[in-house]
């Protein structure tokens, strides 16, 4: 006979970090939020922990040119987010309460289009963007329609599984929708930042040659430890671009892109490497470092650049399993419920190494 499921005491109100003042001077302020209802098809997640990403500072300043958030009803931003299932709705049949899940830059997906048959539906045009058109994971309780939540397996702790959820996996799907191989030079413009630091990992436990260029004693430190081969601080070197250039004899095979003050120069790196790529990770405020493309130079070199976005369920999974064999191995900074704005304006002000987590069990 199977153990029953636990059950859990659901409160009126959970806790959540509610954007005030969207915009340049933004700020979150940590207050009791309704907990929602759950659908029929929907789970209710309660969340033991929330990573910080910067695309969180994006929707709170509304630089994207995207509707405000709070023009859509959304009060908290955060979409990296891991906890428990606490209630499920009626017509609910394959998840449990009791068991672990995380939510994703995307809360849902229609399910219908071309994109969501083909294994592509983060590009689906019905997507709904969590923290940005949907309330987020700055806030303790949460729904998510049952078919497209994220389980998360025994031996992966909430502290990693939230930021897999984003940062982890987007690298990892840009990493693996490059195409590098084994032995093939990846270089990190950024590499010491939250999604940048994940990437650095995951590119060395597939086999690739990863290299960092980013600033700081801390960074420098955090990243050679996890993985990466060399790292250049451009505040001491005076050509970055050059180093790795020669570092590489001749150019990075892949330049994987979470720091977005290094789009201008991104190509550069890839030197004179037949086929190479730029792969597009970070987004940058709308109409700022745009690459500036001449177009013979992708020709005789056989060079491209491809945007990529977050990853699909499968690739969340696949990304789940690196960090259950132990391959990726986040060492986030954890912070209380108190500490909820001050981390988000060190993030906001380029003030963190690594990753930042919130534990909504620590006050």
């Amino acid at each position: 006979m199977s153990d029953p499921s636990p059950t859990f005491d659901i409160p009126k109100e959970g806790w959540g970090a509610v954007v005030k003042n969207e915009g340049p001077d933004f700020y979150v302020e940590v207050e009791k939020v309704p907990v929602p209802e759950v659908g029929p098809e929907d789970v209710l997640i309660k969340l033991n922990a929330t990573g910080l990403c910067l695309s969180d500072i994006h929707f709170m300043l509304n630089d994207w040119g995207m509707p405000k958030m709070s023009e859509l009803g959304v009060k908290c931003a955060g979409h990296e987010g891991a906890g428990v299932i606490v209630k499920v709705g009626e017509r609910v049949k394959g998840y449990k309460v009791g068991q672990r899940a995380g939510i994703k830059p995307i809360l849902d997906v229609c399910h219908t289009c071309e994109y969501c048959r083909t294994g592509r539906e983060t590009y689906c045009l019905g997507a709904i963007y969590t923290g940005g058109q949907a309330d987020g994971s700055y806030k303790q309780y949460i729904t998510c329609p049952e078919r497209y939540t994220t389980l998360i397996p025994d031996g992966v702790s909430d502290y990693v599984a939230g930021p897999v959820m984003c940062s982890a996996s987007t690298t990892y799907s840009a990493i693996k929708n490059s195409e590098l191989k084994p032995g093939d030079w990846a270089v990190f413009p950024g590499g010491g930042g939250g999604v940048g630091i994940q990437g650095v990992q995951l590119a060395h436990a597939m086999g690739m040659r990863p290299i960092v260029v980013d600033t700081g004693d801390e960074r420098r430190e955090l990243c050679k430890k996890l993985g990466a081969e060399h790292f250049i601080d451009f505040k001491e070197e005076s050509d970055p671009v050059k180093k790795v250039v020669e570092l590489t004899g001749g150019g990075a095979h892949g330049c994987f892109v979470t720091a977005v003050q290094s789009y201008p120069i991104a190509l550069g790196y890839l030197g004179h490497r037949a086929n190479a790529k730029v792969m597009c990770i970070g987004i940058p405020p709308a109409g700022k470092y745009n690459i500036e493309v001449a177009p013979a130079s992708l020709i005789f070199r056989g060079q491209s650049i491809r945007g990529t976005l977050v990853s699909t369920l499968a690739e969340i999974d696949q990304t789940l399993e690196f960090a259950r064999r132990g391959k990726l191995r986040l060492e986030p900074t954890v912070v209380g419920l108190s500490k909820f704005n001050e981390s988000v304006q060190k993030l906001k002000n380029g003030q963190v190494a690594g990753r930042i987590v919130v534990d909504f069990n620590i006050p």
